[in-house]
């Protein structure tokens, strides 16, 4: 987790760095009431999942392990006062569902998610070039074009989750400015692996850590 925020800041700090040279002429415009922000994102998508595996209600000695992914997200803010915005941060990412445990990895399922995120920010420095913020909010997560490895059957379960964020906005002129943004989503789904001979109760609560652009409307 340290590695990748370090990452996303060494990308912001080069968007800034050749984004100030590029508009030092453009006068930069400070976030306000009223404005709409799109932001363009390279973002990871962590799991921290690692719950057991459980065969009628017994540990099977296997934990389900979710890769990483890495995609691009798109996020609007809408700004209802100068400090207050609510942000929809949408994309699809792709996983891969591991049983893993001593001298075993097996891969047992593929899936894309829909996990948009909508969250209520405050920005602390509206009018400043470095203008961090804090926000809490929702999301759901939706599974999509699953498919079965190596003769397992697995079936994840929608639903609601909650997320903290945090970031920042570094204005590089006119109406463009960088950003570096991380969520720690949290939430819960049930898989059932063979028609439910196996399940697991997997708190996937990803972190998700960005870094990108964003243009004031």
């Amino acid at each position: 987790m340290t590695r990748k925020l370090a990452l996303a800041l060494v990308a912001a700090t080069a968007l800034a760095a050749t984004g100030t040279a590029a508009l030092a002429d453009d006068a930069f415009v400070p976030k306000q009431a009223g404005h709409i922000m799109l932001q363009v994102r390279a973002t990871d998508v962590s799991p921290d999942a690692g719950n057991a595996i459980l065969a009628a209600g017994a540990p099977t000695g296997l934990k389900a392990d979710v890769s990483d992914s890495y995609v691009p997200t798109l996020g609007i803010d809408y700004f209802f006062t100068d400090h207050i915005a609510a942000e929809l941060v949408l994309g699809t990412s792709y996983h891969k569902v591991k049983a893993v445990g001593t001298g075993v990895n097996v891969e047992a399922y593929d899936t894309w998610v829909v996990p948009p995120v909508l969250t209520l920010q405050y920005h602390f420095a509206p009018k400043a070039r470095f203008s961090p913020y804090l926000g809490a909010g929702i999301n759901y997560m939706l599974f999509y074009s699953g498919k079965n490895k190596n003769g397992f059957t697995t079936k994840l379960d929608d639903g609601f989750g909650t997320a903290l964020q945090a970031g920042f906005d570094y204005g590089l002129g006119g109406r463009w400015s960088a950003n570096v943004d991380v969520k720690k989503v949290f939430f819960n789904t049930t898989a059932k692996i063979n028609g439910g001979a196996l399940t697991s109760s997997v708190d996937l609560d990803p972190w998700v850590v960005s870094a990108g652009v964003g243009y004031k409307f």
